[in-house]
C-alpha cells in the first residue's frame, strides 16, 4: 500500500514546475510621421536597431509621445536633471498610470543643422508595473519651431 504512494510522491517531485506568468514587456511600436510643435523644440527618436520612429519628446510642452499599445500616448514629464540643450535635459522622466519612461540623451550641435541639433546617443528605459524593464537605444534629431 505504501509503494504506490512513494511512486506518486517521487513523480510529483520530478515534475517540472509550471512557468510563472508575467506581463509582456512594454516594447515601443513605430509612430507615424509626427509634426513639429508650433512653439519650442521636439526630439524625434529612432530605434538604433531598426531605425523606426519610436518617440517624440517636446521641450516646451514636456511630453513624450510613444506607442506602447495600440495607439500613441503622450506621457507627461515628471522630473528632469542635467542640461542637454534646446530646452531638453540630459535625463528626463515621464510617467502616466503604471508606465514610467526615462529618456537619457546626449545632444550636440552641428554646423549643417539649423534650428536644431543631433541626439548622438540616447536610451529609453521603459518600466511598467508587473512587467520586465525594456531598454531601447535611440538616436535622433531635434527640430525647433521658428521664433515668432
Amino acid at each position: 500500500m505504501m509503494l504506490p504512494t512513494l511512486f506518486l510522491a517521487a513523480a510529483l517531485l520530478q515534475a517540472p514546475s509550471a512557468p510563472v506568468a508575467t506581463a509582456p514587456a512594454p516594447v515601443p511600436g513605430a509612430l507615424d510621421p509626427q509634426s513639429m510643435p508650433r512653439r519650442g523644440c521636439a526630439a524625434f527618436l529612432w530605434s538604433v536597431a531598426d531605425r523606426k520612429l519610436v518617440g517624440m519628446a517636446t521641450a516646451e510642452a514636456g511630453t513624450l509621445r510613444m506607442a506602447l499599445g495600440a495607439k500613441p500616448v503622450d506621457y507627461p514629464r515628471v522630473a528632469q536633471s542635467g542640461e542637454g540643450g534646446f530646452g531638453f535635459a540630459t535625463q528626463t522622466r515621464y510617467a502616466s498610470g503604471d508606465v514610467t519612461i526615462t529618456l537619457d540623451m546626449t545632444v550636440s550641435t552641428r554646423a549643417e543643422l539649423t534650428d536644431g541639433g543631433l541626439v548622438q546617443q540616447g536610451t529609453l528605459t521603459i518600466q511598467r508595473t508587473g512587467a520586465d524593464t525594456v531598454l531601447v537605444p535611440v538616436g535622433g534629431l531635434i527640430g525647433c519651431a521658428p521664433a515668432p
